[in-house]
């Protein structure tokens, strides 16, 4: 499936996770789970962590903060705002991710080590994979009323959640090349999830009659070699 790389959803409770559910938390778990929040939560606000916080989680969990890893942990915990995690966000992920049962117990390296679940997850249910890609689009919305991404961002996003997948690489140049866009919005962004799934590489069996995104049509268009105006 596609995926390999390394949604908005609902936010809900602290029982709530993307795609998948995990049983409700102990009370016991709960108060370690909230232990853990503070050991990174901002100095001005113990109820969120914030940009230091995430910075010194992803080094206890071994990994650079624009890793894919980081954004599935997100994606596990709704977190609404890049660069911030809050109590209630913490716990819904670490819960979803089943951290309370990790052999290494309710700590950096209990998350660290159920993480990868989440990536094989996304690898096998494609609810999961168009969960987990429409919300890594609404993840980088980071201004109010904002609702497309620019050309730069898009094209660094798809290139962490759709690493693996036949047009990623080659719809990326297009994008930067093409003058007719500036930016992408979320039914292009959802279109190009499928247009990999059903599409091949060579862009062979293409059916412009789907009605597919305009910007995906010139894409095809581009790689068939008949697009000539706009570049």
């Amino acid at each position: 499936m596609l995926g390999r790389g390394r949604s908005s959803g609902s936010r809900g409770g602290v029982g709530g996770s993307a795609s998948g559910r995990s049983g409700s938390p102990s009370a016991k778990d709960i108060q370690a789970l909230g232990d853990l929040f503070a050991k990174y939560a901002s100095a001005d606000d113990d109820n969120e962590i914030g940009p230091e916080g995430v910075e010194s989680l992803c080094g206890d969990l071994g990994t650079d903060p624009s890793d894919v890893s980081v954004l599935h942990l997100a994606w596990k915990m709704q977190a609404a705002r890049m660069g911030f995690f809050t109590r209630d966000e913490f716990i819904r992920g670490c819960v979803a991710l089943g951290v309370p049962s990790a052999k290494a117990g309710i700590t950096a390296a209990g998350i660290k080590e159920r993480l990868p679940s989440a990536a094989t997850e996304v690898e096998s249910k494609r609810d999961a994979l168009v969960d987990f890609h429409t919300y890594a689009f609404k993840f980088c919305l980071t201004e109010p009323l904002q609702k497309t991404l620019d050309l730069d961002t898009a094209c660094a996003m798809l290139q962490l959640v759709l690493p693996g997948a036949p047009h990623t690489e080659k719809f990326c140049e297009f994008l930067k090349e093409q003058t007719e866009y500036k930016r992408v919005t979320l039914d292009q962004w959802t279109s190009f999830l499928r247009f990999n799934e059903e599409v091949a590489e060579d862009c062979s069996g293409y059916d412009e009659t789907q009605a597919w995104p305009l910007l995906i049509d010139l894409y095809v268009e581009k790689m068939q070699g008949t697009l000539t105006n706009g570049l």
